[in-house]
């Protein structure tokens, strides 16, 4: 059964849509920790024969800013750079067999844009904010993003956003089909339940199988992905570039990259 508290994650079920909310403001920053714990409260709503739907939001004004720069476990953790422990939980993410919806309010930012891209859809307020901003870190995509990104969008968005790191506004991504429902901030909660209902009202067998056949083999594919980036990011991360990056990103300007 779901229960009610995982750390920083809270889940409470209602008309079988599991509201899960991430409890990290203000910037709910990605952490190993915050992931095994949503992919705790995932697989316990899998397993719960109540819950045919999951909500997946945040409390504050930020969905997500990604990894938290100065602690870096959400950039790469532990001592082996041929596994990362935060890009295993996010493969347990994948494997969900419950369909979500993402309520985004704020900034969906490089593993917190990973994230987002966990969820079936996006249900976002105009001032949500998208972006794949690592090569301004002088860094590599990751969270599975060269694999989910382009599956939604398709390769010539996705590399458009990848390349400049430019940052989108909530029409903008509505207008390319990263986000699927565009609502006033004040009715963003209330419209991705409303959405989890609509699924959820359906026979429960057929959503789940359908749902495995349009997303059959993503998992693995997000776990081919995250080992391709994983070993790309330990080099950069090695670099001038990379340290410029995080300092350029802390003190909220353009990097100054050379190239080394």
């Amino acid at each position: 059964m779901l229960a009610e508290k995982y750390n920083d994650i809270t889940a409470q079920v209602h008309d079988h849509v599991a509201e899960i909310e991430i409890h990290g403001a203000p910037n709910n920053h990605v952490s190993v920790d915050l992931i095994r714990d949503l992919a705790d409260a995932f697989e316990a709503a899998d397993a719960d024969p109540h819950v045919r739907a999951i909500v997946l939001c945040s409390e504050g004004k930020v969905f997500c800013g990604g990894a938290d720069l100065v602690r870096r476990d959400g950039i790469l953790s532990g001592r082996s750079t041929s596994v990362n422990p935060l890009y295993v939980e996010a493969v347990r993410l994948f494997s969900c067999a419950t369909p979500v919806v993402a309520a985004v309010q704020g900034a969906a930012i490089g593993a917190g844009l990973g994230l987002a891209m966990v969820a079936d859809f996006r249900v976002a307020a105009p001032e949500a904010r998208f972006a794949a901003n690592f090569v301004k870190l002088g860094f590599h995509p990751g969270f599975g993003l060269t694999h989910t990104l382009p599956r939604v969008i398709g390769l010539q968005r996705a590399n458009l956003m990848f390349q400049t790191g430019r940052r989108l506004k909530g029409d903008e991504a509505l207008a390319i089909g990263l986000v699927d429902e565009l609502v006033p901030l004040g009715e963003l909660r209330a419209r991705a339940h409303a959405l989890a209902a609509e699924i959820a009202v359906n026979a429960p067998l057929a959503v789940v199988d359908t749902r495995a056949t349009l997303r059959a083999g993503l998992a693995a594919a997000v776990k081919a992905a995250t080992d391709h980036e994983l070993a790309v990011q330990a080099e950069l991360m090695k670099t001038e570039d990379f340290a410029e990056g995080v300092k350029a990103v802390q003190e909220r300007r353009p990097g100054n990259f050379t190239g080394k």
